[in-house]
């Protein structure tokens, strides 16, 4: 063996890489055992929501602190130390995972100074839509739609008003150019706005946060292990953080008389499309009182003695006051009135209709506060904001923005409220000293800090702040103020994030898959190590120490790699052992026999090792193709799957061929001898010659009769499409009391709207519930999220159908309840992702398929094999899939086609191509040292030699896959029965499918041409 020298060094480097990595966990463990003494001596428990806090605090202080240093080598914080250890996903330790898609609608606008241009209107609604079903970008989407609608009018019209494009974009540039531009621009924004996000992501405190873009689509995947409070970490995500600073326009009766004549400008127009005579109308009069309630200091109050918390006095005129109540000087001077929460929206279309804008100043801009007004000092809050005048200047754009500010932090004001201080630039200063030098000199007038659109803060101003600082309070919570300065601190993103898939899973839910997939690993690992010491002896003894190398080094890299460890993948590295076996398998049937044709152990080593490596190479390289293409086209979880599958065929690779080889080597000889059976398997498949060919015909019939029922049942009964598919929100539910899956079902019709999908989940009174319930809807419905509204409806099905009297919304959307019906996990899958992830899995299988048709057309240099290969991997999927559309809904588990089905499709691919190629390599090998015999025969003894192997490594992989599929838990039982069929089904098509296929294509003089890579001139 060559090169043992370079084997060496390379393995005694890896070992200590990889234990130096492993020793990272013993300084992580001991600074969280630092918080887990900080936070019991702080709560006096040991567990529950103030103990979680208080340890969280204390991580996050010292998360950026050096607490690890590594001797002239590097220090490390409590984050280095995390990053450098393999984290867990979502669906072993629990936690949120979202999917958010840069809207790049409002980076067109803005590049496009807001024009109110029809036609370009008309192409990014027509962009947005078509983003829903299309493979196309944005921009792409936007161009095309451009084109189809503008007639004369060019692109370079409207971008060329910018100035920051003039130098780029000329009125007489071409669309397609200015396309180009804009897409460049795009990638740049897209580009930032990842970047900003896992800045901002790294102040959320969470440990590990698994953040990545996929570029061609604008998406960024965000997982966030541990999260406690879905909706701080989702507000978290999609805050803009746009903050800016306004004058206000203060009230005053010119401003009423412009609300009561919008208000009869609208009743005539309801009147004239009623047909009634708007002469009758009633009109109404306000008179505003200009004096406004003052505390000691001066500071204004809003005084709400008049406001009824049951009820808002409504005016009877018209539509707009019915819904909004004017301000008459019981609240603050800029306040233009109050509405309901549910009202809000259709305020702000009349106040910007066209007609109506003209009423009133043409530098007024209406923003709400971002919070209910409190009616008394215990905090109680009615469903009521106030609508806010503002003063835009002639150019358009706010003053003083965030991009001013350099500094931003929490901590108590004066009067005990958390506020938000901020620190601003040389210029930012200067523009706040003349803002609040403005406002003081008038009165003591307000000024508006505006978050995202809405006031969080209205401060009057007493006199001058000239030194650049500024503070914002708005009843905000410490978690709520330290949130504000942490998003502050990294600024404003530069587009929009909407979130198209989301998932939250419980601890309790991750705990139970970690026991479980613990248990898989364990069992099929030690079924693993026995077989092997079972049939090859001492051989076994040095696969079994490959194989625990092999673990080492895939748990080591992916720990390096920064790789998430899903459920996935662990099914990954169980598939890795089962498939890490076939190197040695390969090897250890060649040199048994060599040894069955005489040869001594030393020769016989030398001659098994050589002979083997290219079918190693083979199906390797075609199972690395497979994951590589899972690795791209595949999301989260299905990724990290791919991931765990490209490492562990590369350091099987090297520690079952390589390091093998040097341990098989320095036995024999320092002992002369090594075994490589054992009694009771010393003789089995020695002498198998069987007519294989013969029952080509046979077996063309029967595999047609089952890829013919697996068409039927595909598309006659089809598939039971999962939630990834078809999109939707489905929940994962504990009930508290027995309830069958109908009365459940029966329960949620009328609150879901519709039949939701019930599925019954392996454990106790545990259901998968899955509806398209207002999964379409993206904006507010009556104030309230779309999610809110479905988990309620959820929740009063489940109510009457549990019959739980005392069950609150609350402590049944709590995802860490112990005790009462609640949901332990629960996902939503927009139209937009649900499509892409449909594309995705036809894509990764067309391109699977064509990559194996491409590397075996080169490597075997002839269409003959290439063309069997395909046709058995063709038939093996149809027949997989077949199997899961026929029998999905009377197997008692989940069989739902998701992307962890797609996963296993293309891993069944991979493993029956891996099989395949075994045996054509020995089918080559014959047919090129075998020449004196004729075509049958050849190709029947080459199928024959190959029969210990293929049974081995079959047994070996569905030990462990079936293993898998009886430990591993109910999320995972579909994945591993799709592997069963699979790996069946490709055992039997690459002896009864590719090679007759092989046989049929090849004629008796072309077996001569046939030569290998390695030896083109043998035929003796």
């Amino acid at each position: 063996m060559q090169g043992k020298g370079l084997i060496k060094f390379f393995l005694v480097v890896m070992i200590l890489v990889t234990v130096a990595q492993y020793l990272f966990v013993f300084p992580t463990n001991a600074v969280e055992n630092d918080a887990d003494n900080y936070a019991q001596d702080l709560t006096g428990e040991d567990s529950g929501e103030a103990y979680r806090i208080a340890r969280a605090s204390y991580l996050d202080s010292i998360s950026d602190q050096e607490v690890f240093r590594l001797p002239l080598i590097k220090s490390y914080t409590y984050q280095d130390l995390k990053a450098q250890q393999l984290a867990l996903g979502l669906d072993l330790k629990g936690g949120m995972s979202v999917v958010l898609q840069v809207d790049l609608r409002e980076f067109l606008r803005s590049l496009a100074r807001n024009t109110k241009d029809p036609t370009f209107e008309e192409a990014i609604n027509a962009a947005s839509q078509a983003q829903q079903n299309a493979d196309d970008d944005f921009i792409t989407l936007f161009g095309d739609a451009w084109i189809a609608n503008s007639g004369d009018k060019t692109l370079a019209s409207i971008f060329s008003r910018n100035d920051a494009l003039r130098d780029q974009i000329g009125i007489n540039t071409s669309d397609a150019e200015v396309i180009r531009i804009l897409r460049e621009k795009a990638d740049e924004t897209v580009q930032l706005t990842y970047d900003m996000l896992r800045r901002r992501i790294d102040e959320l405190g969470v440990v590990q946060p698994n953040v990545s873009l996929d570029a061609e689509r604008d998406l960024i995947l965000v997982e966030l292990p541990g999260v406690e409070n879905p909706e701080r970490a989702r507000s978290f995500l999609q805050a803009a953080a746009n903050l800016e600073f306004y004058d206000v326009l203060n009230i005053d009766q010119a401003t009423v008389n412009a609300l009561i004549q919008a208000d009869q400008l609208l009743e005539r127009r309801v009147a004239l499309a009623a047909g009634r005579d708007s002469s009758e109308l009633s009109t109404t009069e306000i008179v505003l009182d200009t004096t406004f309630a003052v505390d000691e200091n001066g500071n204004l109050l809003d005084s709400i003695a008049s406001i009824d918390e049951r009820e808002v006095p409504r005016q009877t005129a018209g539509p707009l006051f019915s819904i909004l109540t004017p301000n008459q000087g019981n609240l603050g001077p800029a306040v233009v009135g109050i509405a309901r929460n549910s009202d809000r929206q259709q305020v702000m279309q009349y106040l910007t209709d066209p007609e109506v804008a003209r009423l009133f100043p043409r530098n007024a801009i209406y923003r709400w506060a971002d919070a209910p007004l409190q009616l008394d000092a215990d905090g109680t809050t009615a469903d009521l904001y106030q609508l806010y005048q503002l003063n835009l200047p002639r150019g358009g754009e706010a003053p003083l923005t965030g991009e001013y500010v350099t500094r931003a932090s929490s901590g108590p004001d004066p009067d005990g409220q958390v506020a938000v201080n901020l620190s601003m630039n040389s210029e930012g200063s200067r523009i706040w000293a003349r803002m609040t030098t403005e406002a003081a000199n008038d009165g003591n007038r307000q000024v508006a800090i505006v978050l995202d659109s809405a006031v969080v803060s209205a401060p009057s101003v007493r006199g001058p702040i000239t030194g650049g600082s500024t503070s914002i309070t708005g009843d905000f919570t410490v978690q709520e103020g330290t949130d504000l300065a942490n998003i502050l601190q990294v600024g404003r993103l530069p587009a929009r994030l909407e979130i198209i898939q989301e998932s939250i899973v419980g601890p309790s839910l991750g705990e139970s898959n970690i026991r479980s997939s613990i248990t898989a690993l364990v069992i099929g690992f030690g079924l693993v190590l026995a077989f092997m010491l079972f049939y090859y002896g001492g051989a076994g003894v040095v696969a079994i120490v490959a194989l625990i190398l092999n673990l080492v080094f895939i748990f080591g890299a992916l720990a390096s790699l920064g790789t998430v460890l899903t459920l996935p993948g662990i099914a990954g590295i169980l598939l890795t052992i089962g498939m890490a076996v076939d190197a040695n398998v390969i090897i250890y049937e060649r040199v048994r026999e060599e040894l069955r044709a005489g040869k001594t152990v030393p020769n016989a080593v030398r001659d098994g090792f050589g002979n083997s490596y290219s079918a190693i190479i083979d199906a390797n390289v075609t199972t690395i193709i497979v994951a590589a293409v899972l690795a791209y086209f595949g999301l989260g979880p299905i990724k990290g799957f791919a991931v765990v599958l490209i490492v562990g065929v590369l350091a099987s690779l090297f520690t079952a061929v390589l390091v093998g080889r040097l341990m098989v080597d320095y036995w024999v000889e320092k002992k002369g001898t090594m075994s490589f059976w054992t009694a009771g398997s010393k003789n089995l498949f020695a002498d198998v010659n069987v007519d294989w060919l013969s029952y080509r015909k046979l077996a063309y019939g029967v595999s047609g009769a089952l890829v013919l029922a697996s068409l039927v049942a595909i598309f006659v009964r089809g598939f039971d499409l999962g939630v990834d598919f078809r999109g939707g929100y489905s929940y994962t539910v504990v009930l508290a009391e027995d309830v069958t899956a109908q009365d459940l079902r029966s329960a949620l019709e009328g609150p879901l709207q519709g039949t939701p999908t019930i599925k019954s989940v392996d454990s106790d009174n545990t259901f998968n519930v899955t509806t398209n319930y207002l999964v379409d809807e993206t904006g507010l419905i009556d104030g309230r999220e779309p999610q809110e509204i479905v988990l309620g409806a959820l929740f009063e099905g489940v109510r009457t159908a549990t019959g739980e009297g005392d069950l609150t919304v609350e402590t049944f959307g709590d995802i860490e309840a112990n005790s009462g019906s609640h949901i332990v996990s629960v996902s939503k899958v927009g139209p937009t992702i649900a499509d892409d992830i449909k594309r995705s899995a036809l894509w990764a299988g067309v391109v699977a398929l064509l990559g194996i048709f491409l590397y075996l057309l080169l490597r075997f240099k002839g269409k003959r094999f290439s063309t069997g290969a395909v046709v058995a991997l063709f038939h093996d999927t149809v027949i997989t899939m077949g199997v899961f559309a026929a029998c999905w809904g009377w197997i008692g588990f989940n069989m739902e086609v998701d992307q962890a089905f797609i996963a296993a499709i293309l891993t069944v691919i991979g493993y029956s191509i891996n099989d395949t190629v075994v045996v054509f390599d020995r089918i080559r090998e014959y047919l090129n040292n075998h020449v004196s015999q004729d075509k049958k025969t050849m190709i029947n003894n080459a199928v024959s030699s190959t029969i210990s192997r293929t049974v081995m490594t079959s047994f070996t992989t569905i030990l462990v896959v079936l293993v898998l599929f009886l430990f591993g838990g109910a999320s995972i039982k579909g994945f591993a029965f799709a592997l069963l069929v699979g790996i069946v089904v490709g055992t039997y098509s690459s002896i009864f499918i590719a090679t007759p296929i092989v046989y049929d294509l090849t004629d008796e003089a072309e077996v001569r041409e046939i030569k290998t890579p390695e030896n083109s001139s043998v035929g003796v």
